[in-house]
Formats: C-alpha cells, sequence, structure tokens
C-alpha cells in the first residue's frame, strides 16, 4: 500500500505563484506514473499534468504555465505553478500508477484558491 500527502496549497493572487509537493510513502517495487489532477467545485476531477520516464503530459489549460517535475526519492512529485489564473482554483490531487492505464494511488488533496 502506498501512501500520498500532497502540500503547498494555498491562497495566492492571481499571476502568482505556488509549488505543490506531494510525497509518498509504503511499500511499492516501482512507480510507472505520477500525477496531479484537480477538482473544481461542482465539477468533475479534471487530469492536470502527468510524468513518466518518457516524458510528460500537460492540460491544454494549464501548458506553459505549469511543470510537473520528480523528485531524489521514489514516491515524490511537485506541481510548479505560474501564472495562475481564477480558474486554476481547486482541490488539487496528487497520484501514483504502477502501470499504464490507471492511477492506482491517491492523496487526499490540497485547496488552490486564486483570488484578489
Amino acid at each position: 500500500q502506498v501512501q500520498l500527502v500532497e502540500s503547498g496549497g494555498g491562497l495566492v493572487q492571481p499571476g502568482g505563484s505556488l509549488r505543490l509537493s506531494c510525497a509518498g510513502s509504503g511499500s511499492i517495487l516501482s512507480i510507472y506514473a505520477m500525477g496531479w489532477y484537480r477538482q473544481a467545485p461542482g465539477k468533475q476531477r479534471d487530469l492536470v499534468a502527468t510524468i513518466t520516464s518518457g516524458g510528460t503530459y500537460y492540460a491544454d489549460s494549464v501548458e506553459g504555465r505549469f511543470t510537473i517535475s520528480r523528485g531524489n526519492a521514489e514516491i515524490t512529485v511537485y506541481l510548479q505553478m505560474n501564472s495562475l489564473k481564477p480558474e486554476d482554483a481547486a482541490v488539487y490531487y496528487c497520484a501514483a500508477a504502477k502501470t499504464a492505464g490507471r492511477f492506482d494511488y491517491w492523496g487526499q488533496g490540497t485547496q488552490v484558491t486564486v483570488s484578489s
């Protein structure tokens, strides 16, 4: 089992930046992919970005503004968010996948609020 814990959320003004972190613990042989999702009130949970050994993926809405990266520890991932917009406000969830096709583990989420 793997436990994921996100941190780094908070209140930021439009145009500002935040860096989200996700640290995992538990027993797992390897991680195929890690990713970030977000869910705004009344909306579905949407994929924001993923990272594998083969590269990264970004949703169109964040391309060029957000950067996903892995940490040195096996189950660590970051999301650098720049030029934040009010529409980026949501609960951000970290996820980890053992194999391609689905995310197996999820964090509890961290709130990001973008407001002046």
